[in-house]
Formats: C-alpha cells, structure tokens, sequence
C-alpha cells in the first residue's frame, strides 16, 4: 500500500472487525508539515505491529478552542485489530512519544494525536480506556475521513454508518479533505 494514497480494503476483511484510529496535528515538528509528520508516524504503524488496512486522505480544520493556531491536519486508519485493546492504546502513546506530543494543557497545539475510536465491537465504560471514543461521532474530521474508506462501519452503541454520522457531525463543521 502506498503511504500517500488511501488503499482499497482487502477483500474478506470487515471493517467493523477491525480498529479504527484517528490521526491528528498542528504542529510539524522536524517534519517541515503536519502531512509530513503523520505520513512518518504511520510509516511506523506496521513496525509497531499495527498493519494498515485502509487510510484515509488527510483532511484540515481549524483549530479549536483557539482557531489563531495552526490548522490541524486529521486522518483515520483501519488497523488489523491484532492486540488487546490495552496494548493498541499503550502502542498509540508510545508512537506519540516518537513524535514529540507533549501533553501539557488539554487541546494544546500537538505534534501527533493518535486516538482508538473503536476496537472492533467491543464497547467499554472502563475510566482509562472507553470504547468506542465518547465523543467521535460527533466530530466531522473523524467520521468524514473514517466515511471517505468506510462508509457502512457502524458505531458499535449507536448502531449508525460512519456515512450517517458524517452528516450529522457537530463539532468541526469546517473540516474538508485536502
């Protein structure tokens, strides 16, 4: 799969099977752009035992609380969901550590933002690891990229296509592909 092209899903392979990361970022870095950025962080993924199934195009939106910051450039990959869902969130961390996220205040400017929207079917109340993500189906730059390579995944709650929940965003409304 080309890391600068979204690849086509694999035949056989359910998207509701698999995990779903969000990628995020405004700040590049050593990298020269946030694309150049996430493009290496996901050159990572397979070495860090998270195969890519299918990737999204990136997308920009502003920046929020403070849209005066750099524009956030978002993307969201389908990963074979090989490791308990604690170990993928452990793994997610440490690639963020890779790539210089410093976690000071929340919604601070960030180098590299990798959230677990959802674990295959699995759904989890647990105060350190809530699945699917509380708040992702709200925001247009994850259902939007997550609708561009998966439009029929559904929210395991909800019970709603990435698609439907793409038009029916709230938060982000400003988020377009690139």
């Amino acid at each position: 799969m080309s890391a600068n092209n979204p690849a086509k899903m694999s035949l056989g392979v359910n998207p509701n099977d698999a995990a779903v990361v969000a990628l995020g970022g405004n700040v590049a870095g050593d990298y020269g752009s946030s694309e150049a950025l996430l493009e290496a962080a996901l050159a990572r993924f397979a070495e860090a035992g998270l195969p890519i199934l299918r990737r999204s195009s990136w997308w920009r939106s502003a920046a929020w609380p403070d849209p005066s910051d750099q524009e956030y450039r978002n993307g969201v990959v389908l990963v074979e969901a090989r490791l308990s869902p604690e170990a993928l969130i452990r793994t997610l961390f440490m690639l963020e550590n890779e790539f210089g996220r410093m976690r000071s205040v929340r919604n601070a400017p960030r180098t590299l933002d990798l959230d677990l929207i959802a674990h295959g079917r699995i759904v989890s109340d647990d105060p350190e690891l809530t699945l699917p993500h509380p708040r992702a189906h709200e925001r247009l730059f994850v259902m939007g990229p997550l609708a561009q390579i998966a439009p029929d995944w559904r929210h395991p709650v909800l019970g709603r296509t990435a698609a439907e929940l793409a038009a029916s965003a709230t938060v982000g409304l400003d988020a377009a592909p690139l």
